[in-house]
């Protein structure tokens, strides 16, 4: 049987690498074999550590997206094969990117239809932020260009997952899955919680043996929707975290988190993702914070089991302001936790940047 190849998409904050985790043990657990891929714009990144921490084969494509970056997309599926020879490649675009069937699922499988079998294309969302964007709640969003990506990856999506279920009402369920209904009709619905893995053999009845229909891509204004990514600001950021003994590092990477959250609360920014990790040079412990909205609360998903005496520190910081005040007031978090802390924080790499143009390296429209 030819591999399955599915991409699971979603906002910046949508929970897809815990979905893709929730998956990928599930498929594990089948006996299937699997390779993820990961994306950003730039290097660097919390999904990546996350991923090869429970010891799944993961390639990471940086510099953009799958749809720009076409050829390294099947360079890192080449990789995984000869590597591991995955019978399930999950594959994780970044969340600020939209018109994907078009320039990545419809060219795999007129390009490579022969190597991979293609799931339905996965749209994950926030419940919270989908509310707001559909005009079912009040709340801090986004500027009118970056909710129009948000739009146009529901628009295109075969199935759309409710992610973090959990964290609604019946009410609110049924009011929000009956907007997405009429608003997005061609798309199946499945709920989930990915934390938990509540609905998760539903959501993977829908992909794992379907495959992707043939259907006429969705029109898109690329000049909107490049505007729209050049309003979000991107900080990637890795460090050393050392000290001359053992060390909390459940505390400190809680007290960073907290502490820059404040910060951006103060400044009026609209935090998309704000995701960190803490993990020892040696070892697979790590652990791993989650902002999803400036008005939300910091959230642990994974804790270090031990005391560490040195780690690196990875963040990833997406939200609508200026990458300059981003980089700058983060490095400024970092310095002030690290000495009220007492240990010593040396940055290895930071980077700031807004999103460039997307220039798909084909664009099917069927």
């Amino acid at each position: 049987m030819k591999p399955r190849y599915i991409m699971v998409g979603g906002f910046l904050g949508a929970g897809k690498t815990t979905a893709m985790l929730q998956l990928a043990q599930r498929f594990r657990a089948q006996g299937r074999r699997v390779g993820l891929i990961t994306n950003d714009q730039s290097v660097g990144l919390v999904d990546t550590s996350l991923l090869a921490s429970h010891d799944f084969p993961v390639e990471e494509i940086t510099g953009g997206c799958f749809c720009c970056k076409f050829g390294s997309l099947t360079e890192a599926a080449e990789k995984l094969t000869e590597a591991e020879t995955p019978d399930v490649f999950l594959a994780e675009p970044v969340g600020s990117c939209t018109d994907l069937n078009a320039t990545v699922s419809y060219p795999l499988r007129r390009l490579y239809g022969d190597n991979f079998s293609l799931s339905p294309f996965s749209v994950l969302i926030d419940p919270v932020r989908a509310e707001r964007i559909l005009g079912l709640a009040t709340g801090k969003s986004f500027s009118p260009k970056v909710v129009y990506i948000y739009k146009k990856q529901l628009e295109e999506a075969d199935v759309i997952v409710v992610n973090k279920i959990d964290t609604l009402d019946a009410a609110r369920t049924a009011r929000l899955l009956a907007k997405l209904t009429a608003e997005y009709p061609k798309a199946k619905l499945v709920t989930l919680s990915a934390r938990h893995g509540t609905n998760l053999d539903a959501w993977a009845k829908l992909i794992e043996d379907v495959d992707l229909a043939e259907q006429d891509s969705m029109e898109i204004d690329y000049d909107t929707y490049a505007e729209g990514e050049a309003l979000l600001g991107w900080v990637n950021l890795t460090a050393n975290v050392t000290s001359t003994g053992p060390y909390d590092g459940n505390r400190f990477l809680g007290a960073f988190m907290a502490q820059l959250h404040g910060t951006l609360r103060e400044h009026g920014f609209e935090i998309a993702h704000l995701k960190s990790t803490l993990s020892p040079f040696e070892g697979a412990d790590i652990g791993v914070m989650n902002l999803v909205r400036t008005d939300s609360q910091v959230e642990a998903s994974h804790e270090l089991a031990d005391e560490l005496e040195s780690g690196e520190l990875i963040v990833n910081l997406r939200a609508e302001a200026d990458p300059e005040i981003l980089k700058a007031l983060t490095l400024a978090v970092l310095d002030e936790t690290a000495t009220l802390n007492r240990v010593e924080a040396d940055v290895e790499h930071v980077e700031a940047f807004r999103p460039g143009r997307p220039v798909p390296t084909h664009r099917d429209l069927r």
